[in-house]
């Protein structure tokens, strides 16, 4: 475990990047900067592209470690390179930023109101390569609550927690991200269910272990900041969930010590045609809108 890294993921100003888009959702991704799909011919060319996003946003002058703690990368994205360094090297040896992996395999279908994660094949040799290869310092992991259910809300919670040990287990830092849909009927009321479980698989774990919570802005501002204060819990990082960058920002201002881990919000502005000069003021704009509301 890099004790720098730790010590800069639990104490440092900024918030996290999320640039892991998978397969699933890198279509979009795409779209959304500005490249259509008859732009490519096959999964290859996809992901050259969005790699060609993503080290366009790493690399440029306003991506720095002064604002941002963490990257969050898609596995696609940790085995290419940066400019002759593999991405999560580039990110800490470079611009001082910490690398984190998304490891879940996407979600499973829907069952009662909720979306488990996937079984995740090899996990314990994607880990160690991704810890001792790729040097990469934690992992994210997402599942989706969509309406109120409390057997299958306790499930999700059940599962998140079961893998965040294994996670640990193997030197990396689990990012348990249980997301709440943003246009759930009910969605305080899932908030205040999932609290409570945090609490109750909190208590249960040793006290050495330690993870990051990425959870959508609660309902109820301020809901999870007593686990901030539990030795265990490195961080509490808000996901965008859908939500504008103006909206997000607003919401997350309200949640003392809860710092950002946007994706979406992040890039939504970031075109493909933008000039070199034009997409640094565009990243800079973003980057300072967030970093502002993280330290509220």
């Amino acid at each position: 475990m890099n004790e720098k890294q730790m010590e800069r993921m639990h104490s440092g100003k900024g918030f996290i990047a999320a640039l892991d888009q998978s397969g699933g959702s890198t279509p979009k991704a795409l779209r959304a900067y500005g490249i259509q799909e008859d732009a490519y011919k096959n999964e290859d060319e996809m992901f050259d592209m969005v790699h060609a996003m993503r080290s366009r946003i790493i690399t440029d002058s306003a991506f720095r470690s002064e604002r941002i703690l963490a990257a969050i990368l898609f596995e696609n994205t940790m085995n290419r390179k940066v400019e002759g360094k593999y991405t999560g090297d580039y990110l800490w040896d470079v611009k001082g930023i910490v690398p984190f992996l998304k490891i879940d395999k996407g979600l499973a279908d829907e069952e009662n109101h909720v979306k488990m994660l996937k079984p995740i094949p090899n996990l314990g040799e994607r880990l160690d390569f991704a810890r001792d290869e790729r040097h990469i310092f934690g992992t994210k992991e997402r599942s989706l609550i969509l309406d109120y259910d409390e057997a299958a809300i306790r499930k999700v919670a059940d599962q998140q927690f079961e893998l965040a040990e294994k996670v640990w287990s193997h030197g990396l830092v689990p990012i348990v991200e249980p997301e709440v849909d943003i246009h759930s009927p009910n969605k305080a009321k899932c908030e205040e269910l999932l609290h409570d479980c945090f609490v109750e698989h909190l208590m249960a774990l040793p006290e050495d272990t330690r993870l990051i919570f990425k959870l959508t802005i609660p309902t109820e501002a301020n809901l999870y900041q007593d686990l901030m204060s539990d030795p265990r819990v490195v961080r509490v990082v808000a996901l965008s969930g859908g939500y504008t960058t103006e909206e997000a920002n607003r919401l997350l201002s309200q949640n003392h010590g809860m710092i950002a881990s946007f994706s979406r919000a992040l890039a939504q502005d970031l075109r493909v045609s933008q000039t070199d000069e034009e997409f640094t003021k565009t990243l800079y704009g973003a980057i300072e809108s967030i970093y502002e509301a993280s330290m509220k």
